[in-house]
């Protein structure tokens, strides 16, 4: 059976709730999903706009809305009601604002996802896939602060769970090309106003993956995990320099690039598994699936015993991964059907 087959199978007469799904992860699933045998997928979110928007947009019959934020469990509790599974994509992301208004980043991304996850549980939810990002590993700013915390709560909260209970498992990926807030709508947009080029650091490496990759790692993290599991999609890279030029010669622009400085809270290059999971971690053609660390309180085995193996593993990095060149990375970039769209309408200009 294909993965499609797979998928509309185990979704058939089913419910899905997405958090966070006006965003760009959510209208991606829609794309891939209502198509299927599924029976219904809740979006839940605080923006009544983009609901309102996405019911426009979407003029589906399968498509329900419910409008509240996973701060507030009861909200939360009520639209799990019924529900099999649940893709938890609901988080604060941008870094600046996480900094700024760190307690704000702990309530959703933190307590929000408790309250997810408690909900499920409650409810009998059979699966809850949780969203996460390469910057909880070794985590500088706020936002990875707090996605790192989700990613230990998921895992503590797995190792509560029977064997017929709720499946609570996780994803981790980095740059989501063309997502909200990402750095090439960024660079698009200057483009098309005649602005330079803002870059922080023209060897900054970050990974690349398409929305559409984002959901493929979801789907496989649903259809493979269990409890306490971690899905890591192996990505290219490309520096962001190679990725401003990449846009310039894309849109037969002559915009200078300017070089800002790295901004606060950024690192040079992203670690999407760290060495000490790179030892445990089982290794697919495509994916890496990071068991959950189930080690119990007896610390005196941990402190006095080390492993060999995680001194021979190196973290999986945006600099040790396979860095795209410039025609490389203009191919993958037109893979991507926002970036035809808006090279179609400057054509029309």
């Amino acid at each position: 059976m294909n993965i499609k087959n797979e998928i509309d199978q185990r979704f058939r007469d089913k419910i899905l709730l997405l958090t966070g799904g006006t965003g760009s992860f959510g209208n991606a699933v829609l794309r891939e999903f209502l198509s299927t045998s599924i029976r219904e997928i809740r979006i839940f979110s605080r923006d009544e706009k983009k609901q309102e928007d996405m019911r426009v947009s979407f003029n589906n019959k399968k498509l329900k809305f419910f409008v509240g934020d996973v701060r507030d469990y009861d909200s939360i509790y009520q639209a799990m009601s019924g529900v099999d599974y649940v893709f938890h994509a609901a988080a604060l992301k941008q870094v600046p604002s996480c900094e700024f208004y760190p307690l704000e980043a702990v309530k959703t991304n933190i307590i929000g996802s408790e309250n997810v996850m408690a909900a499920a549980i409650s409810q009998k939810v059979a699966k809850v896939v949780m969203l996460s990002t390469d910057k909880a590993v070794f985590p500088i700013n706020a936002m990875g602060m707090t996605k790192g915390l989700m990613e230990r709560l998921m895992i503590a909260k797995s190792r509560t769970q029977s064997k017929n209970g709720t499946i609570l498992c996780a994803t981790r990926y980095g740059n989501v090309l063309g997502s909200r807030g990402s750095v090439v709508p960024l660079f698009i947009s200057q483009i098309k106003s005649g602005k330079s080029l803002t870059l922080t650091d023209p060897y900054m490496t970050r990974f690349l993956m398409s929305l559409d990759d984002s959901v493929s790692l979801v789907l496989h993290a649903f259809l493979n995990g269990i409890n306490g599991d971690i899905f890591v999609q192996k990505s290219s890279a490309s520096t962001m320099d190679v990725m401003a030029r990449a846009l310039k010669e894309l849109f037969k622009a002559d915009n200078p690039i300017q070089v800002i400085g790295t901004r606060h809270g950024e690192k040079l290059y992203e670690t999407l598994v760290s060495r000490e999971e790179m030892a445990r971690a089982d290794d697919s053609d495509d994916y890496y699936r990071i068991p959950a660390d189930n080690r119990d309180l007896n610390y005196e085995e941990f402190f006095t015993q080390g492993k060999q193996e995680i001194s021979n593993k190196n973290d999986y990095t945006s600099s040790n991964t396979k860095i795209l060149d410039l025609i490389e990375v203009k191919k993958l970039l037109l893979d991507l059907e926002f970036i035809r769209s808006e090279l179609r309408l400057r054509d029309k200009e």
